[in-house]
């Protein structure tokens, strides 16, 4: 009896102090630990898309706008500015500094701009992810950080080929000053995997490498270099900045004898080129690989041995390892004595409906604390609860671009929140959509409707996930499949756009946008009203 009282009072106390998470994501997470980019090529879907997509994790604004297409006068500039990554709405200047400008092009893009811009009218998409590097490399010298290269990429190019390049080819004339990044930028037809550093502070410039992957493959980037060997006579799969082997050479970085590897020109000596969550991504898709986590490193891509579908890749972001050995709530069991048929009083023992896999650091520490040599091993679960917002891109090259592309986008833990769609031709989103809920608590903000009935489900997982998970793959069903609305949405909208009525067609997309968002909306809003009924006199 003691024993169950104690471990529930544990469990307890850890979900309790999750409702403290949010104030605290800044202490509780590491930096270097704050994305998860997983891609797949045409040929590696169950649909022939292809796809990319990003779990961004941290403060980065939830806020976003679609900005239109606009021709600019041949005298035109565009304006950089410092630190829109965390602002509070599209008008919040505090603590925004210009920082300089290149020349504007005669016509942009319209483009989703989010945090990390993602993407544009023409279905050029991008997943980013921080891949650190080598600290020395970084330079103040440099203009563009990562969002800046991507919202320009979005509103001038229309291919990933295209995009990769233009980034690679501004970050060295006008330099970089962002720490490692990597994106995988998709278009209709192609999959490249790009990944950028500075070039030391005394150089403006940038360290940069794209590798085209597979058709037929899947990749994942999590915030660590993975790129190896570089092809450098491979004109059509590889891209990379200028001087990069003389770069890396003079910075002691290679040695001009051994095979260049990319990674480790850019990574901290002594760190793998990969993470768990690399690694589980690889060996679930392609088990039969035996890859291992004592591999000096792990393919950059695998050809999957199922091909991936969009639910396949949802599920992937929801991951945090449930039911594996990496598992952190295996050992957390209680034991509860149930009468059989007969009357008999048994041992039954189960998993404690108060363990979760989104324990924050205190929670570790305290149980650890009570545990004595049986710790628990802290993972690096690909969806987190500090997720700022999340997405999955489908490129789609059968359809036109206003419905081909699409993003089907969510906010706070992947693991808990619905996704919905956002069209390449959308014009608008809704208010609540343009509101970030990180600097405080803001009910306008949509982050918060789903964000106050995730974190009071978590209190007691094992019960509230009963009602959280069903809604989220409700919401899931209900668009993707064929027998719903998303084919009907597609039929409709392709017919508007062959009869030259592309105003109604967007105007369209974007009402049925409003709708589903406002649907989940309400949903979340409901459900918090039940959990609340539900644990109106205690958890």
């Amino acid at each position: 009896m003691k024993k169950k009282v104690y471990t529930a009072f544990i469990c307890l106390c850890c979900a309790v102090v999750s409702l403290f998470a949010q104030e605290r994501v800044v202490e509780l997470t590491n930096p270097n630990e704050s994305c998860t980019s997983i891609a797949a090529g045409k040929l590696a879907t169950t649909d022939g898309s292809v796809m990319t997509s990003q779990t961004c994790d941290g403060t980065s604004r939830t806020w976003m706008e679609v900005v239109p297409a606009q021709n600019w006068p041949d005298t035109a500039k565009l304006d950089l500015y410092w630190d829109l990554r965390h602002t509070e709405s599209k008008n919040d200047r505090l603590g925004v500094k210009l920082k300089g400008s290149i020349p504007q092009v005669p016509y942009t893009f319209a483009y989703l701009n989010t945090g990390y811009p993602c993407m544009n009218e023409k279905q050029l998409a991008m997943g980013e992810t921080t891949i650190v590097g080598r600290k020395e490399l970084r330079s103040p010298k440099g203009l563009f950080h990562i969002e800046d290269l991507q919202g320009i990429a979005l509103q001038r190019c229309s291919t990933a080929r295209e995009a990769v390049l233009l980034m690679g080819r501004l970050a060295e004339q006008y330099g970089y000053r962002d720490g490692g990044e990597c994106l995988t930028v998709a278009d209709k037809r192609e999959l490249w995997f790009f990944e950028i550093t500075g070039a030391g502070p005394e150089d403006m410039g940038a360290l940069w490498v794209a590798r085209r992957i597979p058709d037929d493959h899947v990749t994942v980037s999590a915030n660590t270099p993975r790129i190896s060997d570089v092809d450098f006579g491979d004109k059509d799969n590889y891209m990379y900045s200028e001087g990069l082997k003389e770069k890396a050479r003079k910075l002691g970085y290679w040695d001009g004898k051994e095979p260049f590897k990319f990674w480790k020109v850019i990574h901290e000596t002594g760190k793998k080129p990969f993470t768990i969550r690399d690694f589980f991504v690889l060996k679930t898709l392609a088990p039969s690989l035996n890859l291992t986590m004592d591999m000096e490193e792990l393919p950059l891509s695998v050809k999957p041995e199922q091909n991936v579908s969009l639910a396949d890749m949802n599920r992937l972001l929801r991951e945090t390892y449930e039911g594996t050995e990496w598992d952190m709530t295996k050992d957390m069991m209680v034991t509860k004595k149930i009468k059989d048929k007969d009357g008999t009083e048994r041992d039954t023992i189960y998993k404690s409906p108060l363990a979760q896999n989104w324990m924050t650091n205190d929670m570790f520490e305290f149980l650890n604390a009570q545990r004595g040599e049986k710790k628990i091993e802290k993972q690096r679960t690909i969806s987190v609860v500090w997720c700022a917002y999340s997405f999955v891109i489908q490129c789609r090259d059968w359809l036109p671009d206003e419905v081909g592309g699409v993003c089907w986008w969510s906010e706070d833990n992947p693991g808990e929140s619905p996704r919905v769609p956002l069209f390449a031709g959308m014009t608008d989103v809704p208010e609540s959509f343009k509101v970030c809920g990180h600097k405080r608590y803001r009910p306008d903000a949509a982050l918060w409707t789903y964000r106050r009935t995730n974190r009071l489900a978590q209190v007691s997982w094992g019960h509230g996930r009963k009602l959280i998970e069903p809604a989220v793959l409700s919401f899931e069903q209900k668009a993707q499949k064929a027998a719903d609305e998303m084919p009907l949405i597609e039929n409709k909208v392709s017919a508007l756009i062959r009869e030259g009525k592309k105003d109604e067609a967007q105007a369209y997309l974007t009402r049925y946008s409003f709708d589903f968002i406002y649907s989940t909306l309400r949903c979340w809003e409901e459900m918090e009203g039940q959990l609340w009924h539900k644990f109106g006199r205690g958890f």
